[in-house]
């Protein structure tokens, strides 16, 4: 299918790895120029900012200008929370790091290109998390990805008469660096109850309840991502898709 985003220019947060790197090859696939942000940059594109800090948006929006998609993929579980043993081992500066990470980067960075978006009558796609949906450890992300997913609804409704989208894309487990990394989330699980990573990550499925049997790939969520990024998807808005195996059992 053709997704009809030749010549459009797109900007990808957290694109040096995992979703953000599928999404940026995805995207340039279809012939979208695409500038990539992160922290450190791969594969030789890229814009290196620090967007937890209102001098990394600043580079980012001047490198970038006005742009047709807005993918705010940047996000993670910070590692205060990763070793926490539940909620009252958060204390205030995890959860003000983990919101910094999950939310307030995005805030900024979609205030800072909203303009040339609503320009371009382009779209925001965030990528939340189903710890959006569902009470899974660490309170703090899941809380941080919630107020994400309620930030994408505001923004759909109203831009929505000035020609912007806005969608959010909620990932279940993926086979990122975080769960295939023995010093990621999934590792710290895996170490905490006294097994091999992959072992634990064999077990992952049916613990979790993931209906196909497996960890998604980034691939998967980059295609979803590329296609409601597209006119195909042109009066899709204020949505939240979920790209979680079927972890999620609720209508």
């Amino acid at each position: 299918m053709d997704l009809r985003l030749d010549g459009k220019t797109a900007v990808v947060t957290g694109a040096s790895k995992g979703i953000g790197l599928a999404t940026v090859r995805a995207l340039t696939a279809e012939g979208v120029t695409v500038f990539a942000a992160a922290r450190s940059v791969s594969e030789g594109i890229g814009i290196e900012a620090d967007l937890t800090t209102p001098d990394g948006v600043a580079l980012l929006a001047e490198r970038a200008g006005d742009v047709d998609i807005l993918v705010n993929n940047l996000g993670g579980v910070v590692p205060a929370s990763m070793r926490a043993g539940g909620f009252l081992d958060i204390d205030d500066d995890a959860w003000l790091r983990t919101y910094e990470l999950n939310l307030f980067a995005t805030v900024r960075v979609t205030r800072a290109l909203l303009p040339g978006l609503l320009r371009r009558r382009g779209v925001v796609i965030n990528i939340s998390s189903i710890g959006a949906r569902a009470a899974f450890p660490p309170v703090d992300y899941g809380t941080a990805k919630a107020a994400l997913t309620n930030l994408t609804k505001a923004l759909a409704e109203e831009f929505g008469a000035r020609g912007l989208r806005a969608l959010t894309v909620s990932p279940g487990p993926t086979r990122t660096q975080s769960w295939a990394d023995p010093a990621g989330y999934a590792g710290e699980l895996a170490a905490a109850a006294g097994v091999p990573l992959e072992e634990y990550l064999a077990g992952v499925p049916a613990a979790m309840g993931i209906t196909t049997g497996r960890l998604s790939e980034p691939a998967e969520t980059a295609a979803l991502v590329t296609f409601l990024a597209s006119p195909r998807a042109g009066n899709l808005t204020g949505a939240d898709y979920l790209a979680d195996g079927g972890v999620i059992k609720t209508v």
